[in-house]
């Protein structure tokens, strides 16, 4: 968890560098400058959650595909809120950028757009946004897509304080993921990820834990 946060500061930092570097006049108030940390912060919360997801899913440590999800999406997220200046200068950080981005284009894939918002919407403690974003994410009728909704659904309800609720869920989860065999597993796999959850949004200056 701490790797996290570290990540996700250095995104913070080096990227709205990196986005200046390809852009006019970008001084640390100017404008560009304060597009770079903006989208550096917003990318990668998405990308961290959406490759701690990913892990739910396809297996993996969720602490390492949180940190490669951050760097994506923050590096992504810089140079594209950091575009500004001449036209040349545009177009070299757009290319810059459409590079950058393919790791955030896989993951939405790999979980679909429902679930990929859902969890975005979690991490943000918007619980009723996560809830119906998982619900169509378990409607869709895709393997990958349906159990990402679910573990949405599981890491809600706990995140919430409502851990009956969540185990409830467990026999689902050991139907669905061939990774998980046991509800013990499954809720091994539950706290690991809450505990990245909140990490996350501490790394994001966002409440650790979210009010309810």
């Amino acid at each position: 968890m701490t790797g996290v946060r570290a990540i996700i500061q250095v995104v913070r930092s080096i990227t709205v560098v990196a986005a200046c570097t390809l852009t006019v006049a970008c001084s640390n108030g100017s404008q560009a400058s304060q597009g770079a940390k903006r989208g550096a912060t917003t990318g990668a919360l998405a990308g961290a959650v959406g490759g701690m997801a990913t892990a739910l899913v396809f297996g993996g440590s969720v602490g390492d595909a949180a940190a490669r999800g951050a760097v994506a999406g923050g590096s992504s997220g810089a140079v594209v809120g950091g575009m500004s200046g001449a036209q040349r200068d545009r177009q070299i950080a757009q290319d810059q950028a459409d590079q950058q981005a393919v790791r955030m284009v896989e993951l939405r894939k790999q979980l679909g757009d429902d679930a990929y918002d859902g969890m975005v919407a979690l991490a943000k403690c918007n619980y009723a946004v996560a809830d119906a974003n998982a619900d169509v994410a378990l409607r869709s009728g895709k393997k990958n897509y349906e159990l990402a909704g679910l573990w949405i659904k599981v890491l809600s309800s706990a995140d919430r304080r409502n851990e009956p609720e969540a185990r409830a869920r467990f026999p689902e989860i050991v139907a669905r993921d061939k990774k998980i065999e046991t509800e013990a597993e499954a809720e091994e796999a539950m706290r690991e990820a809450l505990q990245q959850l909140m990490a996350i949004r501490e790394a994001n200056n966002l409440p650790r834990v979210c009010p309810v």
